[in-house]
């Protein structure tokens, strides 16, 4: 039962991690799209000479609060595993350093 209890566990928090990194690459590529979208309408509404650069947005800083946020309940949920003996010492770590890099 420990065994398929550890399989379990490990599979979640490997699918949790994934579901992590694809949101932040599909956040990630949607700022990107609309930074190219807001250039070519940019491009083709620009009059001669001298146009004002737009202010920056706040997007980003709520997507790294968002993504920072995931990080620190998988580290939890990580953390509690590793308490409950699911995970082991290595198991942990290798995760971790996944998880942060």
């Amino acid at each position: 039962m420990p065994g398929l209890l550890r399989g379990v566990a490990r599979t979640a928090v490997v699918a949790g991690t994934a579901t992590a990194v694809s949101n932040r690459v599909s956040r990630r590529q949607q700022g990107r799209w609309a930074a190219q979208a807001q250039q070519s309408q940019g491009y083709q509404q620009q009059p001669q000479g001298y146009q004002e650069a737009p202010p920056p947005q706040p997007a980003a800083t709520t997507s790294t609060a968002d993504d920072m946020t995931n990080k620190i309940d998988q580290l939890k949920q990580l953390g509690e595993l590793k308490a409950q003996g699911v995970l082991t010492d290595a198991e942990f770590e290798e995760q971790k350093r996944r998880l942060l890099a």
